[in-house]
């Protein structure tokens, strides 16, 4: 880890006037009345004001994530940490300008509604045959499998239809093959899953990698059927290796062998600025960072403020962190809490389902149930209702539950859609986006709900005071009784990269 320099920010707010804390009914201060939505919305603001200055992005490897970075360690510093960069390499990405893909002589699709270029696609321009592979899914999966290619020619554009194995998976088998691009089109299994495919193939690849919609990818597998299908794709990206950053702040106060992890990723993607994901989650860890320290000798664990960096190309940041932790040092964390997309506009309040009640996700640490309680147990203590979060690894909690560590969080929900049971508990509109924005350039400070994040802002401020005074309930208070922890089942990969 280095200490990165910090150089000269512009536009940005003074820090909140020092009041005296606010207390519960025996005196002792409360950090949940001390996170101030102004503070965090102050914070997000002058994030904005980082991307606007630096092409529309806070993506890692782009300018705006390296002023991130330099602005959130410049803030710790002014709340008395000494914070650490953490550098890590990562394989970069970037579309130079929208893919093309058509027909040639008929139409020409539209980049965005009718499809979308995979992370990770290489550069082409291809005019080609396009074939079905496996359409009857006879396989594993549509191009799981190398010999679902058997009948593509060499040159051939590959029409793959979503699902069965990650879309890398999918890729390697048609790169392999000899095809010289290759459409994965949406499976329509879901409401969310109609659209184009957005997502990442996980690695960069020779060949262009495209996501039709699923009514054009059935569409275009009526067409390859029925007679000679000829396909244009066009795409022009950059894969190169770059580095990222994590920022790691630690309280003065509070044992160190017993250390709560508080984590947000500071990434946006390429496409837009990010100040919902994962803006909300950067400003509140930054304004529970700055409170904290106030809560006195109520501080008996240390906790850690962790500042995730290329989260969104695959968790990299977190995943590099704990991997690079000796056992001894994994030993002495705790849990970790994780705050990913806190203000979305269509939002609900989200609980990570650590006790597998819903029984759709990863298969949880013992302790996690722990952590969803405190959660359950403030907003019922409030009168809010909650729903439960898949707790599938998809976000930076995702290294730490691989590694037997207990983890819990919150969100509001990202792109797939609100039910009408949610609208009637949280206001807002029913079979839409829990964010419309969602990793699109909309996703801006004025894509918020101020009501929600100020919500959820308070149940994050909560945990991490409960957790600072005793994790006891979760996996106890002594680390050498963590060390018997083993690994966790291995999960799928995250949703990001999955097919």
């Amino acid at each position: 880890m280095r200490t990165i320099a910090i150089g000269t920010l512009i536009g940005l707010a003074a820090v909140s006037v020092v009041t005296a804390a606010p207390a519960d009914a025996a005196g002792h201060a409360r950090l949940d009345r001390l996170v101030k939505l102004q503070d965090i919305r102050r914070h997000q603001h002058d994030l904005q004001t980082i991307a606007t200055y630096n092409g529309g992005t806070r993506a890692a490897g782009e300018p705006g994530f390296e002023v991130s970075t330099q602005y959130v360690v410049k803030q710790l510093k002014k709340a008395g940490y000494q914070p650490t960069v953490q550098d890590f390499p990562f394989a970069y990405y970037k579309e130079r300008t929208p893919a093309v893909f058509e027909r040639p002589g008929g139409p020409t699709y539209k980049y965005g509604t009718d499809f979308e270029t995979l992370d990770y696609s290489g550069s082409g321009d291809v005019t080609a045959v396009a074939r079905a592979i496996d359409p009857d899914g006879a396989g594993v999966g549509s191009g799981c499998e190398p010999a679902d290619f058997t009948g593509l020619a060499k040159g051939e554009i590959a029409l793959v239809k979503r699902g069965g194995c990650t879309f890398a998976d999918k890729a390697s088998n048609a790169q392999t093959a000899g095809a010289a691009a290759i459409a994965i089109y949406n499976d329509g299994t879901a409401p969310d899953r109609t659209g184009p495919v957005s997502g990442t193939a996980g690695q960069a690849w020779r060949i262009p990698v495209i996501g039709p919609s699923f009514q054009l990818g059935t569409d275009l597998v009526k067409a390859a059927a029925a007679g000679n299908l000829t396909l244009h794709v066009k795409t022009s990206t950059i894969n190169e290796q770059r580095i990222a950053h994590n920022v790691i702040a630690d309280t003065e106060r509070g044992r160190d062998d017993n250390v709560v992890v508080m984590g947000a990723h500071l990434d946006s993607v390429t496409k837009g600025p990010g100040i919902n994901d994962n803006g909300s989650g950067t400003a509140t860890a930054l304004t529970v960072a700055e409170q904290i320290g106030r809560l006195g000798d109520q501080i008996k664990n240390k906790v850690r403020f962790a500042f995730w960096g290329a989260e969104e190309e695959g968790l990299l940041g977190s995943t590099y962190y704990v991997t690079h932790l000796t056992a001894a040092q994994r030993a002495t964390i705790a849990l970790n809490l994780n705050f990913d997309m806190l203000g979305s506009p269509n939002g609900r309040r989200g609980v990570y389902d650590g006790d597998d009640s819903e029984g759709a996700g990863t298969n949880p640490p013992a302790g996690s149930g722990a952590i969803e309680k405190v959660f359950l147990e403030y907003f019922g203590a409030r009168k809010l209702q909650t729903s439960p979060s898949t707790f599938d690894g998809r976000s930076d909690y995702g290294p730490f539950i691989d590694n037997g560590i207990p983890a819990g969080g919150l969100d509001s929900g990202a792109e797939k859609l609100k039910t009408a049971e949610e609208a009637k508990i949280y206001g807002g509109k029913a079979g839409q986006p829990y964010d419309g924005c969602y990793h699109q350039a909309c996703d801006t400070y004025a894509n918020n709900n101020d009501t929600i994040l100020d919500q959820l802002a308070d149940g994050a401020a909560h945990a991490v005071q409960v957790f600072a005074k005793s994790t006891l309930p979760v996996n106890g208070d002594h680390a050498t009784a963590r060390t018997a922890l083993l690994p966790q089942a291995k999960r799928a990969p995250a949703n990001l990269v999955t097919g």
